[in-house]
């Protein structure tokens, strides 16, 4: 389809290497985009191996997006961008979130940094008409008992999503977002990789199956195209229907 054609337009995801971010990467590569990635490994090759991780022909740079100076490091080397989808996330588990340090960690890198990111590229995007994907998670519509940060900063990246698509629409960007349900990710593996835990998750989710990075791919895709042209501040559950009930 024309409209979800990406050639000759530049994609900056981050948290692009491995899980939910980079099948979005590979979804924009594969339809033309010339596609950048932020990871947190040193360099591509680290991720040779690793199930889940395509880095073949996107555009690398290492980064820990709470490090405010080396966003901008990074961002200096991508002069123009159509499209910045931030897909960056983290967790700290066994009650670690309830604590100062895991609770500020998880923060910086799933909220804070999201602002980091837009505020760096705004002007970059305004110049392209361009658009912005916040990844946030249905944790962000209800609560999570042992992840208080992760299901505060998801609700706060929701709310973010709203704020900026109101406030930079005028600018010509259009800031929409995406919330994964259930994906197979590191981030994920206390449940997908425990087999009873899983039989319990997908009980839960009405079309009976996790979700794909490609399924998140594709709702990426197309809120950054034509297709959803007049669509601002609002964030697409991509759930299966888990959050229905």
């Amino acid at each position: 389809m024309e409209a979800l054609d990406f050639t000759g337009k530049t994609v900056l995801v981050v948290g692009g290497s491995s899980g939910i971010g980079n099948g979005i990467a590979q979804g924009f590569r594969d339809h033309g985009a010339r596609v950048y990635i932020w990871g947190t490994r040193p360099s591509a090759r680290d991720y040779d191996g690793v199930e889940g991780s395509d880095l073949s022909g996107l555009i690398y740079d290492s980064l820990d997006v709470a490090d405010r100076p080396r966003i901008a490091e990074c961002a200096a080397k991508i002069p123009q961008l159509d499209s910045l989808i931030l897909c960056q996330g983290t967790v700290v588990y066994r009650r670690g979130e309830f604590e100062p340090k895991g609770w500020d960690r998880v923060m910086a890198v799933n909220l804070h940094s999201l602002m980091d990111c837009a505020r760096t590229f705004h002007d970059r995007l305004a110049q392209a008409q361009g658009s912005i994907i916040i990844v946030s998670s249905v944790s962000g519509f209800q609560s999570n008992r042992g992840n208080p940060a992760y299901a505060a900063s998801k609700a706060g990246a929701v709310s973010l999503t709203k704020t900026l698509g109101e406030a930079w629409a005028r600018d010509g960007i259009r800031v929409n977002g995406l919330a994964p349900g259930l994906v197979a990710t590191k981030l994920t593996a206390v449940t997908t990789e425990n087999p009873q835990r899983l039989e319990g998750a997908l009980r839960a989710i009405p079309m009976g199956r996790m979700g794909t990075p490609a399924d998140m791919a594709g709702a990426a895709l197309f809120l950054a195209s034509p297709l959803a042209a007049y669509v601002a501040g609002q964030t697409l559950i991509v759930d299966g229907g888990l959050s229905l009930s």
